[in-house]
């Protein structure tokens, strides 16, 4: 029987870029996955595997994703109780953490120590958001995980944010990118995994990743 991935929708991401990108990435690697986009709780409850997208505030978002009818909840109970593999994108990578400082304090989800702060580039004359392509550095913990090793030195990723997430545990950290100073850009923790730049904006490279994410059992 097929995997089932569901894509949250909760009025925030790139929810028709998100499903094409991984439905061509199961594909490509030859999974019969079932890609739904979904902002019913209980299907989100159930399924084998959930992607977090997410784009604009932290506040915003969270206040989204808490407006949609147990939601949160159905997230807590599949990721964190059941162990469901988990995929948090951009600024859904970022609502992993305990607290954002973007417009005000915000709560986030919790599930990785660590708060969403602004970017602070040592050279004034980068802008904010950092938007555009880089190349990504992995940690040892990046190198030995599972999804995040198979990015390439030399591999470019597309990110456009203002914020970052700022980890309180070293080993949470996979992977950094540089804008000024290292930047964190990819994150994990038991069964869960998060990136600030887009995998489905990053052609090759994101479904690469993507594929990664739909073959790993946690």
């Amino acid at each position: 029987m097929p995997e089932t991935v569901a894509i949250v929708d909760y009025g925030s991401g790139n929810l028709r870029s998100a499903k094409k990108a991984f439905a061509r990435a199961a594909n490509e690697v030859g999974l019969s996955t079932n890609i739904v986009v979904t902002s019913d709780a209980e299907t989100v409850r159930r399924a084998d595997r959930i992607v977090l997208p997410g784009v604009g505030a932290f506040g915003d978002c969270i206040d989204g994703l808490s407006a949609v009818n147990g939601m949160a909840d159905a997230l807590t109970e599949a990721v964190i109780t059941r162990g469901s593999p988990f995929f948090g994108i951009c600024v859904g990578m970022q609502l992993m953490a305990e607290k954002g400082y973007e417009h005000g304090v915000h709560s986030g989800l919790g599930w990785i120590a660590g708060s969403v702060k602004p970017l602070e580039p040592t050279d004034t004359t980068l802008k904010i958001p950092h938007m555009g392509w880089n190349t990504i550095e992995l940690t040892e913990a990046g190198c030995r995980h599972p999804v995040a090793r198979v990015l390439a030195a030399d591999d470019h990723t597309y990110f456009v944010h203002s914020y970052q997430m700022i980890l309180e545990d070293a080993q949470a950290l996979l992977g950094t990118t540089d804008h000024g100073g290292p930047v964190t850009a990819i994150v994990g923790r038991n069964n869960m995994v998060g990136t600030q730049f887009h995998p489905e904006k990053s052609q090759a490279v994101g479904l690469k990743l993507i594929s990664a994410f739909l073959e790993w059992h946690p």
